[in-house]
């Protein structure tokens, strides 16, 4: 028997630290939260997805009396870019969220599902999704979808 250690490096910093290219890749998904359609929860979340031919594509969350019938941020600006943009990788994802009446203090994570479409993106074009999760007193950053789903599920089973 053996311990297999899992760990991820992910960077902490304030919204200032960011590039110029990923504040507004942030400012992006805040001006979207407005679209969010969160009657329910009162907790909107949107994302911008930003493109390796150069465009940004935004998605927010969107509820459904009937829940789970509803759509997160993450997934809807995902399939969006996946349709919309076939031949083209998402290389950075910025996440933000509004409850309350301000953008949450402390940045939000992509919920289980999320970050199983997000890692079977990456894999689709063989490439890293870089998250940004921005909340209104810092920004966390992570590398690669696998930091956060490390025990993951993937087609390697169907081999």
């Amino acid at each position: 028997m053996k311990t297999i250690k899992i760990s991820a490096d992910i960077i902490e910093c304030s919204k200032d630290e960011l590039s110029a290219d990923d504040r507004r890749l942030v400012q992006s998904a805040e001006d979207f939260l407005p679209h969010a359609y969160a009657p329910y929860s009162k907790f909107s979340v949107s994302a911008a997805a930003l493109l390796d031919n150069g465009v940004i594509v935004n998605g927010t969350n969107q509820e459904n009396a009937a829940s789970p019938s509803g759509l997160c941020a993450e997934r809807t600006a995902v399939f969006y870019a996946n349709s919309m943009y076939p031949n083209n990788k998402v290389l950075t994802l910025a996440i933000s969220a509004f409850f309350e009446g301000q953008i949450v203090k402390n940045p939000i994570t992509p919920c289980g599902s999320c970050r199983q479409v997000l890692l079977e993106t990456e894999q689709r074009y063989h490439s890293p999704i870089r998250l940004i999760l921005a909340g209104r007193d810092k920004c966390l950053i992570v590398n690669c979808i696998n930091d956060i789903l490390p025990l993951n599920f993937d087609s390697s089973f169907f081999d």
